[in-house]
């Protein structure tokens, strides 16, 4: 047997090198990893004398060539193939160990050049892989370090490797080598952006981070991936507690995308996604108190996200209910040391680039993926327009500023109640937007009296209106568009309820 050997990740090449060559199997390598196998004092050949070429253009050439290939992809019961192979004395190559410049960790390198970075893309290596992969019948293709000792065990024992495991080496050559060019795809059409903003093919390269204990459900496997470089939550520093389940990091991520929308200290609680308790205050100890006590049996459960270092009076308040996750950009010793009490609550540190914001929203569905920009919109008070004869005052105008950026993350039909920087009443997920409207006030309860509705979409008839009117509502924002839109404001007025349209909407599926 021959086996080509070239990595630049040279993790446990050492020791599955000398295995191979104690088992009597020929070696050949090229660049730093021939260099290491005369360092082990194994007899490797160069690969210069396989290709009877010399590297040349600074090694961008050295295995592309028919004696390396040829030796790859010849199909050892095709006589055809194997005539050829006698003819041109083409060296069989049985066994290719390969992985490839780190081209992902060069673009991670601020310090990085045009010229490193270009370099770092492999050309040689991912020809030598997908060749190997494609003839995994006569070819063992390892790109992958953890799967040395198992090779080896299965040669040791018969001197082959069996047909399951060649097809599972195949396939991670393959995904390999597609997550490789993913990564280079994705930086290319960042660093040369296009006016197309969806380009005729796109990739999505994801990288195994960790398994999962299960799913949004227990009987469900699932698994952690990053996509591209690690970033966002994925980088976030665990300081104690349990793993983060599914359901925790869809959660996790929604509380503390809507707590860094917000300059004040503000905190929010997340029950499923949805927020169910969110304040601003002077202090993150008041905000948190504020938002617990807008809801305080969806609470119970919940994931809280802190927009501002969370102290230790405001650890007190939160270990006084169970709790998920509690997710901030910094912790006092103080509050570490009240969070020990309660080592099953996970705490996170949220990362500096946690606010990067993602270009694409990705949305699965059979046989398909939708892409679309990330709702990333807001409003600022210039785009807020007054269509009642009553225009809102200006505490009005600071809750439907709290509220809209807020009910973008509310599963629609969503309508939140917000009443001095407090979000007091949600309605989420309902059929018809006047359910929601009803149970956001019945969630409200008594301070539904004086507060702001924000509603996602337009609304369809006049019967929120009216509904909020009744229930003390003093004020409405919404997006408008409706073919009712008069019949609205004209109820808005008879009414005495200021009412503002933003020509935006914040639809959440």
């Amino acid at each position: 047997m021959r086996a080509l050997i070239s990595v630049y990740n040279k993790e446990g090449i050492d020791e599955f090198a000398l295995a191979l060559h104690e088992l009597g199997v020929e070696i050949v390598s090229t660049g730093g990893t021939f260099k290491r196998m005369k360092e082990l004092g194994i007899p490797a050949i160069e690969v210069t004398r396989l290709t009877q070429y010399p590297e040349i253009m600074d090694g961008r050439v050295k295995t592309l060539n028919p004696n390396i290939h040829g030796g790859i992809l010849a199909v050892r019961h095709n006589k055809n193939h194997m005539d050829k192979v006698k003819e041109l004395n083409i060296p069989l190559i049985d066994i290719v160990v390969v992985n490839l410049y780190p081209f992902e960790a060069t673009i991670a390198d601020p310090n990085s050049t045009w010229d490193e970075i270009v370099e770092k893309i492999d050309i040689g290596g991912p020809s030598m892989i997908r060749s190997a992969a494609k003839n995994y019948e006569d070819v063992i293709v390892l790109v992958n370090p953890d799967r040395y000792e198992e090779v080896l065990s299965q040669l040791k024992e018969s001197g082959n490797v069996s047909r399951e495991l060649r097809e599972k080496l195949a396939v991670e050559a393959f995904s390999h080598t597609a997550y490789y060019d993913s990564v280079i795809s994705s930086y290319f059409r960042q660093k040369f952006p296009s006016s197309d903003l969806f380009p005729r093919e796109m990739s999505i390269g994801l990288k195994k981070v960790q398994d999962l204990r299960y799913g949004e459900n227990a009987h469900q496997q699932a698994s952690l991936y990053r996509q591209g470089l690690p970033s966002g939550l994925i980088t976030a520093k665990q300081l104690q507690g349990k793993e983060l389940s599914f359901n925790n990091y869809l959660d996790t991520q929604a509380v503390y995308q809507m707590a860094s929308l917000f300059d004040e200290p503000t905190a929010v609680i997340v029950k499923h996604t949805n927020p169910c308790g969110a304040a601003k205050a002077k202090t993150i100890e008041k905000a948190y108190q504020l938002a617990y006590e807008a809801d305080k049996t969806s609470a119970f459960g919940g994931i809280i996200g802190l927009n501002s270092e969370c102290d230790e009076a405001t650890a007190r308040l939160i270990i006084q209910i169970f709790v998920e996750v509690v997710i901030a950009p910094s912790f006092s010793e103080g509050a570490l040391s009240v969070f020990a009490e309660k080592p099953n609550i996970r705490i996170l540190v949220k990362p500096d680039f946690m606010e990067k914001k993602d270009r694409f929203d990705y949305r699965q569905i059979s046989g398909g993926m939708l892409v679309q920009e990330a709702d990333i919109a807001v409003i600022q008070k210039a785009d807020m327009k007054v269509v009642t004869m009553k225009a809102p005052s200006e505490n009005q105008e600071s809750d439907m500023l709290f509220g809209w950026a807020l009910v973008k993350y509310v599963k629609s039909n969503a309508i939140i109640l917000v009443k001095d920087g407090v979000l007091v009443g949600v309605g989420a997920g309902q059929m018809s937007r006047i359910e929601s409207v009803e149970l956001a006030i019945k969630k409200a309860g008594d301070k539904a009296k004086g507060s702001v509705l924000i509603s996602d979409a337009f609304f369809p008839f006049s019967d929120s209106v009216e509904r909020a009117s009744v229930a003390g509502i003093s004020a409405i924002i919404q997006p408008g568009g409706s073919l009712r839109d008069r019949e609205s404001i004209e109820v808005a007025n008879k009414l005495n309820l200021p009412m503002v349209f933003t020509g935006m909407r914040h639809f959440r599926h």
